[in-house]
């Protein structure tokens, strides 16, 4: 998750898959044992910050890393990346000459993760960029030659953003990740269920919760009447959306 600036608390999402014991038989069957050592290392150094939450959830990233090598992915985004877990899961499945770029305005926490990637041997494919997402998305598509040229994207980032990271006008061009990314390949959007929060009447929410409640509400609506894209939207983690682009 892109780190946001300012006064801003966040509250941790609870897990939607309310049955703690199923959740914890599903990690302990399906998800920890495939587990690179590397993420394990990762997550378990993540998990000893107050703000942990932040983090990809394991099961997300396994199958996060399925769709990976279903697409072949070799060059990709990651918008947010915390302290590295879903960027280093990306650099240990794609090729060796494969390509991340990286982008969070907080490289503090990246810098927790970065030993643990360096000595897993993949820091040379990643390109961090320390700076606010959208005015790299849109210096990309500045070159024509960047639009199409990318076969997968995760945003785990501010969630008001998250419909202007997928498209958004600037100088009557239309920018944002439909434009980088190529045809078949895949967006995938991380918290867009916010804690079952966007299936409860506003005032059930916390009122810390609820600015961001509205944008995903808001995200999740327009991305799934976005005829451009074929979406999977699963309660995995705190829900993702999954989009292949169609056209």
């Amino acid at each position: 998750m892109e780190h946001t600036a300012g006064s801003k608390k966040f509250l941790p999402n609870p897990v939607l898959l309310q049955d703690e014991e199923l959740h914890k038989y599903i990690l302990e069957t399906s998800v920890y044992p495939r587990e690179p050592e590397p993420l394990k290392e990762l997550r378990e150094a993540t998990a000893e910050l107050p703000n942990a939450f932040f983090g990809t959830a394991p099961d997300a990233g396994q199958l996060m890393a399925v769709l990976l090598k279903l697409v072949n992915a070799k060059k990709t985004i990651e918008v947010g990346v915390f302290t590295g877990y879903s960027l280093l899961l990306t650099a240990l499945t794609i090729p060796d000459d494969g390509k991340i770029m990286a982008i969070d305005r907080n490289r503090k926490t990246y810098e927790i993760g970065l030993p643990i990637i360096q000595k897993a041997g993949v820091e040379y494919k990643i390109d961090y960029i320390e700076s606010p997402a959208l005015p790299v998305l849109d210096n990309l598509l500045g070159e024509p030659k960047n639009e199409g040229d990318f076969d997968f994207a995760f945003v785990d980032a501010d969630k008001d953003n998250y419909w202007n990271y997928h498209e958004r006008p600037l100088c009557q061009k239309m920018l944002g990740l439909m434009k980088l990314v190529k045809i078949g390949g895949i967006v995938m959007y991380d918290n867009t269920l916010w804690g079952g929060a966007v299936a409860k009447p506003e005032d059930a929410v916390p009122e810390a919760k609820r600015e961001l409640r509205r944008a995903t509400i808001e995200f999740n609506k327009s991305v799934s009447a976005d005829p451009r894209v074929e979406i999977s939207h699963a309660s995995v983690g705190d829900g993702i959306i999954i989009c292949r682009r169609i056209c």
